[in-house]
């Protein structure tokens, strides 16, 4: 593989401008222009009630939590398509609001189109077999993207995704390479 990345996706609904938290995404600055902050690295921006409520007003459905039920075909289709389009799954962490996923590319393709990939088959699967009414997105748009330009760092988020707090579904390839053994680094 070429490239590595970890790419983060929330839920959509689940993490909106002006988030108590903290946000990424478009401010104003002190001179009153529009700017957008999410330059892996820097701080996100402050909470900001009214622009939240604003926000959850503008949400076309409610925001998604999934189910283990539904985390555990993410995961299957998350393979699928990795396998499909020959990139190297290394680990997944799917959360009831977000998902992280470990990856390794061939080339050096715009990680947009990674994560877009990811998203896009998810829902498709997660479509099919709803008896729910569907929301209107599955997703938030976009998400991070983190270039993993070392082993360190790829084995360094690799031991962050299978760490994660609260998961329904977290799975790691084993990779010889990399010592990744059954979830482990070992």
């Amino acid at each position: 593989m070429d490239r590595y990345w970890l790419l983060t996706s929330n839920t959509y609904g689940t993490w909106l401008p002006g988030d108590r938290k903290g946000f990424v995404g478009f401010v104003r600055d002190a001179n009153d222009r529009q700017v957008i902050r999410n330059s892996p690295g820097t701080p996100v921006e402050s909470a900001n009630p009214p622009l939240q409520r604003y926000a959850r007003r503008l949400l076309k459905s409610p925001p998604v939590r999934f189910t283990l039920d539904q985390a555990e075909l993410l995961l299957k289709q998350f393979q699928e398509t990795a396998q499909f389009r020959k990139w190297q799954l290394l680990s997944v962490a799917i959360m009831a609001n977000h998902v992280h996923w470990v990856i390794g590319v061939p080339g050096d393709p715009d990680p947009e189109s990674l994560l877009r990939d990811f998203k896009a088959y998810g829902s498709r699967k997660l479509n099919r077999v709803s008896k729910l009414a569907q929301p209107a997105d599955w997703w938030a748009e976009s998400g991070s993207k983190k270039k993993l330009p070392t082993l360190e760092s790829v084995l360094a988020a690799v031991n962050y995704v299978i760490q994660q707090e609260y998961p329904l579904v977290i799975w790691t390839a084993p990779v010889p390479e990399l010592n990744i053994a059954g979830g482990r680094l070992v």
